[in-house]
């Protein structure tokens, strides 16, 4: 099969280059585990990663992969779990935002002021079932004005380390391209989770947008890469949904986490409404799918801290 000759890229992707230990001194052996350290300490905007947001990408140029669905939902739950939580819309459609119950068509300032004007990111900050940096339609005219400014790749990151130090996990959610808005949000991230589809054509778009990230690692930013990759809209009872889950698994092996994001009409209900589905329906199985892909998510990331 011609994907089973594209997709190894990413399974065979050195790891981040880690930061010279030279640079900082070692931690003095009673120093607290990282993530307790993000919840107690704030730091000046330039004090050590360590102590900063953990910022987690979720990317796939493939419209309809439930990336939206996914960065919501996974935010509410990291939030259950006791985590400070901003999730971020950079994507002009605005689904986040109207998933969280707001009108971007009535929304004075969003993500556009945030990264063309340059105002503060807690300007655009929205509290509802966690913290929104919201988005509008302007977001459409982004990369072009982005386009004209020097430094335009780091603008979200610029705008991201007012805040950094007010969480512990700040997910973007990001358009359905690898234009200008994506590279922005790879240059600012630790890391990208990517929610695919279970067929086809989806599985194609991970060779592209690894693709992508090279450039970004090579360039502008050494440390992002894949964290793990979600099966979402899984039926079971297909086979098609099978063999693409056989496929994942086989050239991207623990990459792949475990939770599978079964197809129910809960996901779509949900927005209607207003909230995540984890609000909506807290003790369905939508909602649960959601705790257990945090859990994994936040084992990965604790993980990799440690190493």
């Amino acid at each position: 099969m011609a994907l089973s000759r594209l997709l190894p890229r990413l399974q065979s992707r050195p790891e981040p280059v880690p930061e010279p230990v030279e640079e900082a001194p070692a931690p003095p052996a009673d120093e607290p585990p990282r993530l307790q350290a993000v919840r107690e300490a704030t730091p000046a905007p330039d004090a050590d990663r360590a102590v900063m947001a953990n910022v987690i990408v979720l990317a796939n140029q493939k419209g309809g992969v439930a990336k939206t669905t996914t960065t919501l939902n996974l935010g509410v739950a990291m939030r259950e779990l006791g985590h400070r939580v901003l999730v971020i819309d950079l994507d002009p459609q605005g689904n986040l935002t109207m998933s969280q119950g707001m009108n971007p068509d009535a929304i004075d300032r969003s993500m556009f002021d945030v990264l063309v004007h340059r105002i503060p990111i807690s300007d655009v900050i929205k509290t509802v079932e966690v913290d929104v940096a919201v988005a509008s339609i302007d977001l459409a005219g982004a990369e072009l004005a982005l386009s004209a400014l020097i430094g335009r790749e780091r603008a979200l990151e610029k705008a991201l380390v007012e805040v950094r130090d007010r969480y512990d996990y700040i997910l973007v959610d990001t358009p359905p391209s690898l234009g200008l808005l994506t590279i922005n949000a790879f240059v600012a991230a630790d890391a990208v989770i990517v929610p695919v589809q279970c067929e086809y054509l989806s599985l194609r778009g991970l060779v592209q947008l690894e693709n992508t990230l090279a450039m970004v690692r090579e360039n502008l930013n050494p440390k992002v890469h894949v964290q793990g990759i979600v099966p979402t809209m899984y039926d079971g009872r297909t086979l098609h949904a099978r063999e693409a889950i056989e496929i994942l698994e086989e050239h991207f092996g623990d990459l792949v986490y475990d939770t599978r994001i079964r197809k129910t009409v809960r996901y779509a209900e949900a927005p209607v409404k207003g909230s995540s589905v984890l609000k909506y329906d807290p003790s369905g199985p939508a909602a649960q799918a959601y705790r257990d892909l945090a859990k994994e998510v936040l084992d990965g990331a604790e993980t990799r801290d440690d190493a």
